[in-house]
Order: structure tokens, then sequence, then C-alpha cells
């Protein structure tokens, strides 16, 4: 049996390696501040280029920048026209609960004994401490009251700057998009030429079926999460919830990790309480409908969306998929929920292929 031995020339290499590492690690930690906007620029660019293609070749739009372009404005005009749809009803909603919230005080404050009460003790305390207040604003000196105007007016400049500071760092972040997306696939495709001749095949084939299982698992879980924010909403409008649209939406978009819309029910209980303090109706009767709705929505997506969905887009059984989202979520916590389908994929794909490919081809014979 032949055993390798570490020859000097080895040691060397593998110490020039780990510092090589530990310089790149330090390298990359000095100048985070300066390769995040880079990185986020390319998840926009990432998220955005199926859209630029598709203008450029199935709408004709030959000039890739003219498609860079028509993407922004699509995307622009998306947000503003989800904007118009989700802000007034909860603009409205938010003037309901404000007026309730004062009716609240008047009923609680002004018919009892209570606001008066307190403004009582407010003058007592004040009559009690009136000369010593009035010898400690005495005692303030000038230097005092200008140390405090040029603290506010520092405040003031600094939150100026850092504000320009902000809008400079998003216009250098849509440089950089624009500029990625415009030889997207010669930035996505060389990066390989870096990689060692005798590694780039594996490294290229891991790579590509991460992207493929994290595309296919984000697409899905985005249209389940969706599709959930969609029934919460009418779900919360058959039974009066208020703001049912902003709090399905919401929920929905807590969904996009999984079993995180539970949070949903923290608001749900305070818009519960806002309104059987407006209807004189029982908080119960109330946060028992809202609760009704999220079992009804939770059953549907486990039962229909999550293993259609889901399951056509990752090619995985429901069984498979509520089993892994168990095992995954006890070991990492919200990050193994997140990574649960696309990692389990991945490993049924690379089981397949490194062993069971590899037992049923014939072997060499001895």
């Amino acid at each position: 049996m032949l055993r390798s031995q570490i020859t000097f020339d080895s040691f060397i290499r593998g110490v020039i390696a780990l510092a090589i590492a530990f310089g790149i690690g330090l390298l990359i930690n000095r100048l985070s501040g300066v390769l995040l906007p880079f990185f986020i620029a390319w998840l926009l660019a990432y998220l955005m280029f199926p859209l630029v293609l598709f203008l450029q070749v199935k709408c004709r739009l030959r000039s890739r920048t003219l498609s860079i372009l028509a993407a922004a404005v699509v995307v622009l005009g998306a947000l503003t026209g989800l904007t118009l749809l989700v802000v007034p009803p909860m603009v409205s909603e938010f003037s309901k609960l404000g007026g309730l919230l004062h009716q609240i005080t008047d009923r609680y404050l002004g018919d009892t004994d209570l606001g008066p009460h307190i403004l009582g003790i407010i003058e007592q305390y004040t009559a009690e401490y009136q000369s010593q207040l009035l010898q400690l604003i005495q005692e303030q000196s000038f230097m005092d009251a200008a140390q405090g105007l040029l603290g506010y007016l520092w405040t003031a400049v600094s939150q100026t700057v850092n504000f320009a500071i902000g809008m400079v760092g998003s216009l250098i972040v849509l440089l950089y998009m624009f500029f990625i997306l415009q030889d997207y696939e010669v930035i996505s495709e060389g990066w390989v030429e870096f990689i060692p001749q005798g590694s780039r095949q594996f490294v290229q084939q891991l790579v590509d079926d991460v992207e493929s299982g994290m595309n296919a698992y984000f697409r899905g879980q985005g249209l389940v999460a969706f599709c959930v924010g969609v029934l919460f909403s009418i779900g919360f409008l058959i039974v009066g919830m208020p703001m049912a649209i902003g709090l399905g939406m919401f929920m929905g978009f807590l969904n996009l990790v999984p079993y995180l819309q539970t949070l949903g029910f923290v608001p749900m209980v305070f818009l519960s309480l806002m309104k059987a303090a407006d209807t004189g109706q029982s908080f119960w009767l109330i946060f028992g409908l809202g609760a009704l709705v999220v079992g009804v929505v939770q059953v549907l997506q486990d039962t229909v969306l999550v293993p259609k969905i889901m399951g056509s887009a990752m090619g995985l059984n429901p069984a498979v998929i509520l089993l892994s989202l168990s095992v995954w979520g006890s070991l990492l916590g919200f990050i193994g929920l997140i990574i649960a389908l696309p990692l389990t994929t991945l490993l049924i794909s690379y089981y397949r292929r490194f062993v069971l490919e590899s037992h049923d081809a014939p072997g060499d014979e001895a």
C-alpha cells in the first residue's frame, strides 16, 4: 500500500496556499464597503436579466441598452401599480384606526376621572418643583446652550451628508447594474476561465446545478407567497378584518420564508382589539375568524400550493418536501427553511449521479 509522503515542497505550497486564502479573506473584509454595491448590483442584474433578454429577443429590441431601459420602465411601472393598489387601502385603514384610537382615548380618559386626575398630578408636581426648575434654568450658561445648538446643527449636517452618500451609493449600484447587464453573458460565463483546467468541468457543473436549483426554488416560492397573500387578503375581506389587503399581503410576503407568516398574528391581534373596541363585537370572535382564515389558507398551502408548485418546480414528492422542510428547519432554523428544497434537490441529484450511476456502471475486472 502506497502512502503519500509530505515533502518540503508540498509543505511550502500548502503554507503559501493558506497564506493566499487568508490574504484574500482580509482583502475582501477590507473592501467589503466597496464590494457591497457591486454584489447588490449583480443580484439586481441577475433578477432583471430574464426580462431584458425577453425584451431583446421576443420583442425584437435589437439594442441591449434599449432593452435595459425598457426593462427598468416595466419594473418601475409594476412597482408603481402595486403601490397604488396596496397603499391607498392601507392609508384609509390607518386613518380609520387613528379615529378609532381617538374615540378610545375619549371614552376611557375623557368620560372618566382618570384624565383630570392625571392632569392634576402633573400640575401638582410642577408646582412643587417650579422653584428648582427655575433655578436650574438660570444656572445654564450660554456655552451650554451653544453646545446644544452646535450638536443640533451637527446632527442636521450629518443626516444631510448621509442622505447624499446614500443617493450616490444608489446611483453607483444602478451604474454597476447597467454595465453588468450590458455584458451579462460574458461576465457570467467568463469566470470559469480562472478555474484550473482539471477542476473546471466539475466546478462548472456544480455551479450550474446550484443555480438551477435556486432559480427553481425562488420562482416557485415567490409564486406560492403571492398566491398565499391573495388568499389571505380575500379571506380577511370576507370576515371583515381591518386592513385586510395590507395584512394579507404582509403575511404573504412573510411566507417567502416557509411558516414565517405566523408572525402575522401580532398585527392581527392588534387589529382585532381595535375592531372590537370600535364595533363592540367580541374580540375572540373577530380574532377567531382571522385565525380560521389563517388555518384554511395554511391547509390549502400545504395540500395544494406547495405540492403542485414547488413539487413541479423542484421535482420532489410532496412528502419529501415536507420532510425536507422539517429536517433542515430543525438543523439550521430559518436559514434551513430557506435552503431546504434547493439543497435537498442538489443532494439527490448528486447522489444519483455519483453513487447510483457509478455503482450501476460495470467495473473493471481485476
